[in-house]
């Protein structure tokens, strides 16, 4: 099975990586949509992600989006747009305090939230 595992930012990546139990690749949005702040999907790395996906070689794609509005926001468009390909879509639990950054997620509670993603 090939996962990709969708951040917001690069720095996202370090905390997923310390659980040594995601073995796949990542895939960095740079961004959330933020209708507020002018930051709409067009503005995000979507198209390459729903390119990757159509390729063929991905089984699964993790959401693992900021617990936050906008994380959230991007999240649900995101499952919308990937369930069109038939690929499974999966969001990561919500062991990660609304409201904060996974870039600041301790190992433990990084480990629960991935391993208790659910089907979106």
């Amino acid at each position: 099975m090939r996962l990709v595992c969708v951040v917001e930012e690069p720095t996202n990546i370090a905390a997923i990586e310390k659980t040594k139990h995601f073995n796949g690749v990542f895939h960095v949005l740079h961004g959330a949509i933020s209708p507020l702040h002018g930051v709409g999907p067009e503005q995000l790395r979507i198209s390459n992600l729903i390119s990757r996906v159509d390729s063929g070689n991905v089984d699964e794609v993790i959401l693992a989006t900021n617990p936050t509005v906008e994380g959230e926001a991007t999240a649900v468009y995101l499952a919308q747009q990937l369930r069109r390909s038939g690929v499974k879509v999966t969001r990561i639990a919500m062991g990660i305090p609304v409201g904060s950054d996974i870039e600041y997620t301790d190992e433990i509670t990084m480990l629960k939230a991935m391993e208790g993603r659910r089907d979106v």
